[in-house]
């Protein structure tokens, strides 16, 4: 397992430990963790700390040739918001732990020249079944059902 989408797993654990959406991110910048996060909704009462703009959030202000020249792990495909986030920062590459589960705006990445590499990771798959078989209610709130 690739050390930086273990420590996105990582994350998404943590989230479901607090009692939140078992979804995690990190910012890669120089083979070095910048930004991490994960889906903090139901901690902070918050419309938009998906585990992406957590990531973003927490890796703080950056200079543009930092984002331009960084990777983003997340767990789950990237939703509108957060793919915008990665659009809007200049992210080359995203590396998606799986897409099974949800499928974000990858093809709008792609068009826009983002590197988009999809792992189709066991671990990932298993925490969204796991997280959905239990909350469905709280899953279909995150995605706007």
């Amino acid at each position: 397992m690739d050390e930086f989408m273990q420590a996105a797993i990582d994350e998404a654990r943590q989230g479901l430990a607090e009692g939140g959406i078992p979804i995690g991110s990190v910012i890669v910048h120089q083979g070095r963790i910048i930004g991490r996060g994960h889906n903090r909704r139901v901690q902070q009462g918050s419309v938009v700390l998906h585990g992406e703009m957590d990531a973003f959030e927490n890796a703080g202000r950056q200079p543009a040739s930092v984002y331009r020249d960084s990777v983003l792990y997340t767990t789950l495909s990237p939703c509108a918001m957060c793919s915008g986030a990665i659009l809007l920062y200049g992210i080359p590459k995203v590396v998606i732990g799986e897409n099974r589960t949800f499928m974000g705006e990858e093809a709008l990445l792609r068009a826009r020249g983002v590197e988009v590499e999809l792992l189709d990771d066991p671990t990932c798959i298993e925490l969204m079944r796991q997280f959905i078989a239990a909350q469905p209610a709280l899953w279909n709130e995150d995605i706007g059902e």
